[in-house]
């Protein structure tokens, strides 16, 4: 399947809508609390509406398969806890029975995690040797075509011409598929694997594994 990897334009707005409520489909990430829009509000709509040109496009047949959002540095898309906050106020999350679900077994494993001394995950992550970073999806049917590789390289290349120190990215230690691929495009695993609050897959509980990325000639620290 060959594509044509292009930057986000304003009328691909409704069409890349639309494809972020399937392209996560089979994933352990797939709908986070039931709520597609709020969802959408925190991982797609800032990008689009704050810094379209690190945003690029997937096209198959004049018909978008998947997408890149990325941003350069922190600060430039308010932060992850921040967009958090706004989607459940925006939308009212706690009036809506899936996420008040979602939302309450967060705050149950938080509390858990506090009593027996468990590290969580905390969401934002800040470190100036990497300060971009990205999400990617690409609809089920265009998996392991080489689309989301184009992708990943027009955004590296991206990262490269703009004098980035480096990128950071968070996925699921479970995600195995997805962690084995930025590992090929050169993303290295770093620091601890935290359990998520609130996510489950078949019953059970998730992790998070945080990724980075350097430049070829960066003189950053070895991730450990």
């Amino acid at each position: 399947m060959s594509a044509e990897i292009r930057p986000f334009a304003e009328r691909d707005r409704t069409e890349l809508r639309e494809l972020f409520e399937r392209a996560g489909q089979g994933s352990p990430s797939a709908s986070l609390w039931g709520h597609e829009e709020s969802e959408a509000a925190v991982y797609l709509t800032p990008y689009m509406d704050l810094e379209p040109e690190s945003l690029f496009v997937a096209v198959v047949d004049g018909v978008i398969v998947g997408y890149l959002t990325g941003s350069l540095a922190s600060g430039r898309i308010p932060s992850e806890s921040d967009r958090m906050d706004h989607a459940i106020k925006s939308y009212r999350l706690i009036r809506r029975t899936k996420p008040l679900k979602f939302f309450v077994r967060a705050g149950l494993d938080m509390a858990r995690a506090r009593v027996g001394r468990q590290e969580q995950a905390a969401g934002d992550f800040a470190d100036v040797r990497w300060p971009a970073h990205l999400h990617i999806n690409v609809v089920p049917e265009a998996r392991g075509t080489g689309i989301a590789v184009s992708l990943m390289e027009r955004w590296l290349d991206r990262l490269i011409e703009t004098g980035s120190p480096g990128c950071h990215l968070q996925t699921l230690v479970e995600n195995t598929r997805a962690v084995r691929f930025f590992e090929r495009m050169g993303f290295a695993k770093y620091g601890t694997t935290p359990l998520v609050p609130g996510i489950r897959r078949h019953g059970k509980r998730l992790h998070q594994q945080t990724m980075v990325w350097s430049p070829p000639s960066s003189q950053s620290a070895e991730p450990r």
